[in-house]
């Protein structure tokens, strides 16, 4: 079996039995070719010397990047054992780099009371305009609701329903969650409901000419949230559709909200995933400590 079969029987099986979305399979995609081309088309039967050299082919990269490619090489090598094509496995010695995992870019709950006063503002000036109704329905739904910049572009005409309170999402991997959305964000999209095409299949389409027509671009929406952002007064740099997600993670836990609750909000698989949100302000730990820890009270006293 050449290496582009077993690659792609590796991608079938991550589509068919993970569920995984299509950028994740590209980027699967991309690591295995590239090793594949660096084995001169030896991967599918690589042995341990082969990968030494792949190792030292990734050791100038970041690690978050080594460690990512060393992931898909292991478990494309898992793969080919499980399925008869191999009768062993030396990616279990495949050492994966430790990636240092930054904390993620958010915003400081002043930061989005710069932002939305500043969408207050261009509602007020211009309260019928189709742009600005569109622009605040978008900030809403991703700071109030968390939604990734894919879902939240995608979402159906019909996913914002007066009085429902709650929006069903298609995320990652095809799985459906319950999202809370609030009075606020709901209002939002509604009224930016109104100047959609009735045609229309998405809630944001990217231009006016019906069911046919794509939808908003992540493209145009990080646009739109750098461009609204300056205007605020809020460096560009240090905003994105994703840092609004962030920050909806990140206020909901200084708030007290439940690490699972959040991870379910979030539609993230793994726990693990979540708690990258947990960097609360340090003084909100304290606090919280000196008021519900059983000593606390004695202290008092």
């Amino acid at each position: 079996m050449t290496d582009e079969q077993a690659i792609a029987l590796f991608l079938d099986h991550l589509a068919a039995e993970r569920g995984a979305a299509r950028n994740t399979l590209l980027a699967y995609g991309r690591d295995l070719h590239q090793a594949s081309d660096w084995l001169a088309g030896g991967l599918a039967n690589a042995d341990a010397a082969a990968l030494a050299l792949l190792a030292r082919q990734w050791a100038p990269l970041k690690r978050s990047s080594a460690a990512r490619k060393a992931s898909a090489v292991r478990q494309f090598l898992a793969f080919l054992l499980s399925d008869g094509h191999r009768s062993d496995d030396p990616g279990r010695d495949l050492a994966l780099p430790q990636a240092a995992r930054p904390l993620p870019k958010t915003l400081t709950p002043g930061d989005v009371e710069r932002l939305f006063a500043t969408l207050a503002e261009k509602l007020a000036e211009h309260p019928d305009d189709a742009a600005t109704l569109r622009l605040a329905a978008l900030v809403e739904l991703l700071y109030g609701s968390g939604l990734r910049a894919s879902e939240l572009v995608a979402l159906p005409r019909s996913a914002v329903r007066a009085g429902r309170g709650h929006m069903v999402i298609l995320g990652k991997g095809n799985k459906e969650r319950l999202v809370p959305i609030s009075r606020r964000a709901e209002a939002a999209a509604l009224a930016w409901s109104a100047h959609v095409p009735e045609a229309s299949r998405h809630l944001f389409p990217a231009g006016r000419s019906g069911s046919a027509s794509p939808h908003l671009t992540r493209l145009r929406l990080y646009q739109l949230i750098k461009a609204l952002a300056a205007e605020a007064g809020i460096p560009p740099a240090r905003i994105s559709p994703h840092v609004l997600r962030h920050a909806f993670a990140t206020h909901l836990l200084e708030g007290g909200a439940d690490l699972r609750i959040v991870q379910t909000l979030l539609g993230h698989a793994d726990i693990a995933t979540t708690q990258i949100y947990t960097h609360v302000a340090a003084a909100t730990l304290v606090e919280l400590v000196n008021a519900k820890h059983p000593l606390a009270d004695a202290t008092r006293k």
